[in-house]
C-alpha cells in the first residue's frame, strides 16, 4: 500500500490539529479545577455586601437579619447557642429568606471571636456593616439584682460589645461603605445617671477615653459591692444595665471619633416586644427599623448620634 505525499501532510496536519485541541482541553480542566478549589459555598455572595448581626436567634436581631437580607444584603446570623442559631436561620430560609447564613459567636470569648473573624476572611474578606444587638438576658424588670449579675451584665454588655467590635474593625475597613450600629436602650441616658460629675464626664467626648470608661465601670462594680449605689449617685436597679448602655453610648461616640471613615451610631428600638420586655411594646418589625435604617445610612450620614428609633435624640 502507497500513500501520496498529499494525503502524508493532510494526516500530520490532522494529527497536529488534534494535539492542538487536547493540549488546550488539558489546559481548560487544569484552570477549571484551580477555579473550584478557590470556590466556598459562600462565593456566590461575594459581590454582596455583607454584615454581621450578633445575639440574633430571636428578637430584635432576628428581624434586624430578616430585613436586611431582604435589602439584599448578606447576613451572617450569629449567637452563642449554636442550636438556637441554626434553628433561626432554618426559619428564615423557610420563609424565602436565603441569604442569611449562621456562625456561633460568644462575644465574651476571644477564641470564638477568633474563628468568627477566620470564617469572614476565608469566604467574604470583608464586611460592611457590623450590628452588635444584646447580648444576654439581663431584664430590665429584675427586682433584685445581685452583684455576680451585674458583673456578668457588665462583662457581656460592654466588653463584649468592645471585643467583637475592635477584632471586626480590620475587616470593616475594607469596606467602601463600612457602618457599625450598637443597638442601645432609653436606660443608657445620661438622665438616669444622678451624680452630676459623672454625667459630664460620660458627655465630655472631647476629653473622655476608653481607660477612662473602664475606670468608671471598675467604681461602678466597687461600689456595687459595697453597696454604695444610692449614696454615690449611681442609677438604681436595673443598674448594672443602665451603666453598660450608658458606657456603650460613650463608646460609640469615642470611636466615631477616632474612625472617621466609619459610621458609628447607636440606636434605641424603643419599648419593643420581646423576651427582655416580658413580650410587651410594640412589634418586633418597628423595633428593627432604626438599627436597620442605621445600618443603611448613605456615606454622608451622621456618625457618633443616638437615634431614638430613627430620630436623632440627646444622649
Amino acid at each position: 500500500m502507497s500513500f501520496s505525499s498529499s494525503s502524508s501532510s493532510s494526516c500530520l496536519t490532522e494529527l497536529m490539529e488534534n494535539k492542538r485541541l487536547y493540549i488546550s482541553l488539558l489546559s481548560y480542566v487544569f484552570l477549571l479545577r484551580i477555579f473550584e478549589s478557590s470556590l466556598t459555598p459562600y462565593t456566590c455572595f461575594i459581590n454582596f455586601r455583607c454584615a454581621v448581626v450578633t445575639g440574633a436567634n430571636k428578637g430584635i436581631g432576628f428581624e434586624i437579619c430578616r430585613q436586611l437580607a431582604l435589602n439584599k444584603i448578606q447576613v451572617i446570623l450569629t449567637a452563642r447557642n449554636e442550636s438556637r442559631g441554626i434553628e433561626a436561620v432554618k426559619k428564615l430560609n423557610a420563609s424565602g429568606v436565603q441569604n442569611v447564613i449562621f456562625h456561633q459567636l460568644d462575644v465574651k470569648d476571644p477564641t470564638s471571636i477568633s474563628h468568627l473573624v477566620k470564617f469572614i476572611e476565608t469566604h467574604f474578606k470583608k464586611i460592611d456593616i457590623l450590628i452588635v444587638d444584646k447580648n444576654g438576658d439581663y431584664l430590665p424588670g429584675v427586682i433584685q439584682e445581685t452583684y455576680e449579675m451585674g458583673e456578668e451584665c457588665l462583662e457581656t454588655n460592654y466588653y463584649g460589645t468592645k471585643k467583637v467590635t475592635e477584632a471586626l474593625v480590620p475587616l470593616l475597613q475594607l469596606s467602601k461603605s463600612p457602618k457599625i450600629v450598637n443597638v442601645t436602650s432609653s436606660y443608657g441616658q445620661l438622665s438616669h445617671i444622678p451624680n452630676d460629675e459623672l454625667k459630664r464626664e460620660l458627655d465630655d467626648i472631647d476629653n473622655l477615653t476608653k481607660e477612662r470608661i473602664n475606670e468608671i465601670i471598675r467604681s461602678f462594680l466597687r461600689d456595687f459591692k459595697a453597696a454604695k449605689l444610692r449614696e454615690n449617685g449611681w442609677p438604681l436597679t436595673p443598674s448594672a444595665y443602665k451603666v453598660s448602655k450608658a458606657a456603650i453610648n460613650a463608646y460609640t461616640r469615642l470611636m466615631a471619633k477616632e474612625l472617621k471613615y466609619i459610621l458609628v451610631n447607636c440606636v434605641d428600638p424603643g419599648h419593643v416586644k420581646t423576651d427582655m420586655s416580658f413580650n410587651t411594646g410594640k412589634d418586633v418589625m418597628e423595633g428593627a427599623k432604626g438599627p436597620v435604617m442605621a445600618a443603611l445610612l448613605p456615606d454622608e450620614g451622621p456618625s457618633g448620634v443616638y437615634f431614638e428609633q430613627t430620630v436623632i435624640a440627646p444622649f
